[in-house]
């Protein structure tokens, strides 16, 4: 099995990952109770998911008895500059790196799925792909795998990655060789926990998802607090901050899959104001943007627009004051006092 184990490896590569590590489906004994204190405490905000699904979100083994071993892959989707500047850009628009190419989803999948068939073809095991779709916890799973550790910002972080990069896992029957877990090597450094703007970090390696810009401007339905909209700035999808300050970035690696090349930009507020849901969707088609729906994201949009400073941007929101969705017409209303 070592031997299928080095040729498995030396497949993934060829697919295109950059890194792979295998570890068993109950290498995780803690998650279980650290999701459960996440969940009693409340920072899951809206994800109600979490709590219904826990015991399997929990257990890698609960989600599927039969597998024997799981195969973590990292993909990277390293940006080719850093995205911090585009933060200071306060007419435009800030989208997260991973958002400005093509849906990770699909792309990730695809690659997931034609390795699986290569090790079905080689050993006639079965197989589980997933890429962040299903109840997996997928980084504690990763650490486990020695692909790397969760950061002082809950993210995984490589030694040879950086924090740029998407994870896959395979699940399967074949009992294959694991690899060590990986341990954490952030030291003193705190540059993830003070670099964010909202303060959702209660301790180092703790999350407060109702306070994170990525979970307000993606999962959170309704108006954001407004103490948080004017702490948002001009991010309205997702927010790479803590990311993109992380000093182990500098061993990050170029992506490889063409798929992740910007598409989206940082395109200015006043256009993004104007989309209608027809609009919206025709502009982000294959986009992980187009996820939110189009109340959502003219909702981030006018939370931007009301942080730009910039006081002829009150044209585009007005329109919205009388959007059928409250909201929007609350965020276009918000928006409209902070430029007065």
């Amino acid at each position: 099995m070592q031997a299928f184990r080095d040729t498995l490896h030396a497949r993934a590569l060829t697919e295109g990952f950059a890194a792979m590590g295998i570890c068993a489906p109950d290498a995780t004994p803690h998650t279980p109770d650290r999701l459960a204190q996440f969940v009693d405490l409340g920072r899951h905000g809206q994800m109600g998911w979490m709590a219904e699904r826990m015991a399997w979100r929990g257990s890698a083994a609960a989600l599927w008895p039969d597998a024997r071993s799981v195969i973590m892959l990292a993909e990277p989707y390293t940006p080719p500059e850093n995205p911090l500047p585009v933060l200071a850009l306060r007419d435009r628009a800030a989208v997260s790196v991973y958002a400005q190419g093509r849906d990770y989803h699909d792309l990730v999948k695809k690659r997931l799925k034609r390795l699986g068939r290569w090790v079905v073809d080689q050993t006639g095991a079965e197989i589980k792909v997933f890429v962040d779709t299903a109840p997996v916890m997928e980084k504690p799973l990763a650490q486990a795998a020695g692909l790397g550790w969760q950061g002082k910002h809950t993210n995984l972080l490589s030694r040879d990655l950086g924090n740029w990069f998407f994870l896959g896992a395979i699940f399967t029957t074949l009992d294959l060789p694991r690899d060590g877990p990986e341990t954490s090597h952030c030291g003193n450094c705190t540059a993830c926990l003070d670099i964010c703007p909202t303060n959702a970090f209660p301790a180092p390696y703790q999350l407060d998802a109702r306070r994170c810009i990525s979970y307000l401007t993606i999962e959170h339905a309704g108006p954001v607090d407004l103490e948080l909209r004017a702490l948002m700035g001009n991010r309205i999808y997702g927010c790479d901050d803590c990311l993109a300050i992380c000093p182990w970035n500098k061993f990050a690696v170029a992506a490889s899959e063409i798929g992740y090349a910007r598409r989206v930009g940082a395109p200015p507020l006043a256009d993004l104001a104007s989309l209608d849901d027809a609009a919206f969707r025709t502009r982000f088609s294959g986009s992980p943007i187009k996820r939110i729906g189009r109340n959502r994201f003219i909702r981030n949009v006018l939370y931007a627009i009301g942080n730009s400073g910039n006081p002829s941007l009150r044209t585009a929101a007005a329109p919205h004051l009388i959007d059928p969705d409250d909201t929007v017409a609350d965020a276009a209303r918000w928006a409209i006092a902070r430029l007065s």
